[in-house]
């Protein structure tokens, strides 16, 4: 197992949930060319999100968020253990070096401690091999998020 030179911290304050959004804003916004208005959402003042940071400075290199309970969209408020793992975003510098899968590990490990037992997201098309390894099956028809092609999956805790 190589050495993780990041770790996972739950954002706190508002300093942090701007280092998130500023990874956001370069991945979606900035890379992939999503509308900021659609990027950032009501949802994300009562969303749980994580932040990878680089350990030897603090740079932040991902971020995630969990929506559940009355915090979240339907139909995911209305059912009981389910919530939605979302903005999973990784800097470009930081690929390839685990970050992903260890904020979607941290995003279900929060899950769990919430009482969630199932996981849901809606994943671009291009990383859907990126989740499978992860465990998330996909289901339903391919649909347009941001004029992304974008597939739900779903994965048990």
């Amino acid at each position: 197992m190589r050495d993780r030179t990041f770790a996972l911290r739950e954002v706190r304050t508002g300093t942090d949930l701007e280092t998130a959004f500023d990874v956001r804003r370069e991945v979606f916004v900035v890379e992939q060319g999503v509308p900021e208005e659609l990027e950032f959402d009501a949802y994300d003042a009562q969303a749980l999100h994580i932040c990878a940071v680089r350990t030897e400075d603090g740079v932040a290199l991902g971020t995630a968020r969990l929506l559940y309970g009355g915090h979240a969209p339907e139909p995911i408020a209305a059912t009981e253990g389910l919530g939605a793992l979302g903005r999973l975003a990784v800097t470009r510098a930081a690929r390839g070096l685990g970050v992903g899968a260890a904020l979607v590990r941290g995003i279900e490990d929060a899950g769990r401690a919430r009482g969630l037992t199932v996981m849901e997201l809606s994943a671009q098309t291009q990383a859907l091999g990126f989740y499978e390894r992860l465990g998330y099956v996909p289901y339903g028809d391919v649909y347009p998020d941001a004029g992304i092609p974008h597939r739900a999956m779903r994965r048990a805790l």
